[in-house]
């Protein structure tokens, strides 16, 4: 079932990719450039417009992207996550932008679905508030934040935070909030890893988590990541020790 799910997701990346209009392409590109369509230059050679943008972009900066993205993550527990981010207004600076998401099991009923937005600022600094609705359970709510620490042409560091109200449709089970944050580090946007921790009062639990990253394959349009590492959580009752954990993403812009 998982080989038939990364073949799946491989064959979608690829046939969007063929479906991308190279019209599109090139305006998005001498956008992010600094030129408004009536200035378009013209290039003798349009296909050295990857590399230009590439080297007139600080590399101590993460580009505030303007496209809309998709995404595929597969899952070591057979699931599957659907996401999505639309752009709907920008500046030289900032990107705010419609966020979408759903996750399956492994017999692909959905788990969660959720929509919300998403502020995207080019240092690499972040916000996203999402509504969730989980089958069986009820609603959640929540508010996350990433603040980049620290940024040169090697290394990256990044604070994260999040805060959610779970909303249960449960008798008599009241709301209840959960609280996380995290550190990422990235070196030449290769190789990275993060540590996060959540805790949630009200059920007395907390969940840890230590993965590392590592992306297989990045084009303008296109990127392929693969996550690993090892979850846990804890309460009074019950503790899960340290599990392994992975997942294969594959992105695309259009």
């Amino acid at each position: 079932m998982f080989a038939l799910k990364l073949i799946l997701a491989a064959v979608l990346v690829a046939a969007s990719a063929r479906h991308v209009p190279q019209d599109h392409l090139a305006y998005e590109q001498v956008h992010l450039l600094g030129f408004d369509e009536d200035e378009r230059p013209v290039f003798e050679h349009e296909d050295l417009l990857p590399e230009l943008e590439e080297s007139c972009q600080p590399q101590h900066l993460t580009r505030a992207r303007r496209q809309a993205q998709g995404s595929v993550t597969l899952n070591s527990d057979g699931g599957m996550g659907l996401g999505a981010k639309i752009p709907l207004a920008h500046n030289d600076r900032n990107v705010l932008s419609a966020i979408g998401s759903v996750d399956l099991n492994n017999n692909m009923h959905p788990t969660s679905k959720g929509f919300g937005l998403a502020l995207d600022n080019v240092n690499g600094h972040g916000l996203t508030v999402m509504k969730e609705s989980v089958p069986g359970f009820g609603d959640r709510l929540s508010g996350a934040g990433k603040l980049n620490v620290f940024h040169n042409d090697n290394h990256n560091v990044a604070v994260t935070g999040s805060l959610t109200r779970n909303m249960p449709s449960i008798p008599n089970v009241p709301n209840f909030n959960t609280i996380g944050g995290g550190v990422d580090y990235m070196y030449k946007n290769k190789v990275g890893a993060s540590l996060g921790m959540a805790s949630t009062p009200f059920l007395d639990r907390k969940d840890y988590s230590a993965m590392g990253n590592l992306n297989l394959f990045r084009s303008p349009t296109t990127s392929v990541d693969f996550s690993g590492g090892f979850k846990k959580f804890e309460s009074p009752f019950m503790s899960s020790g340290w599990k392994p954990n992975f997942g294969l993403t594959f992105g695309r812009s259009f």
